[in-house]
């Protein structure tokens, strides 16, 4: 019954029961990252892990690593739109006539009108 008492109240299972005393911390390196809005952003890392050279600020901005240099951005694509997908599959020729179609059979009454 002694031992169910000194576990009361302990958050059994939420816990450790094991201590810190012979746990060694991993070998850890310190990255210092300056913003353009002149914070400083101190971040550790794993002395195996690739500190990248941008990390993000608290304030959204990206900063740049202490005494590194800018890398060059990544090459993206532009943006396709509905419009230019839509072109990939038919020609301005052929949406005219589907156009004439759709407009013929909404004024002849059998296509509902839309809100």
């Amino acid at each position: 019954m002694a031992e169910r008492s000194s576990l009361r109240g302990s958050r059994l299972g939420g816990v450790s029961m094991e201590s810190d005393t012979a746990v060694a911390p991993a070998p850890r390196r310190v990255a210092e990252y300056l913003c353009p809005n002149g914070h400083t952003v101190v971040i550790p890392f794993s002395v195996e892990a690739e500190v990248p050279a941008l990390w993000e600020c608290r304030c959204g901005a990206e900063a740049l690593l202490r005494d590194a240099t800018r890398p060059d951005p990544k090459p993206t694509r532009p943006q396709r739109t509905h419009w230019d997908m839509l072109l990939e599959r038919r020609t301005i020729a052929e949406l005219e006539v589907l156009l004439e179609e759709r407009l013929a059979l909404l004024r002849e009454g059998k296509l509902p009108r839309s809100a």
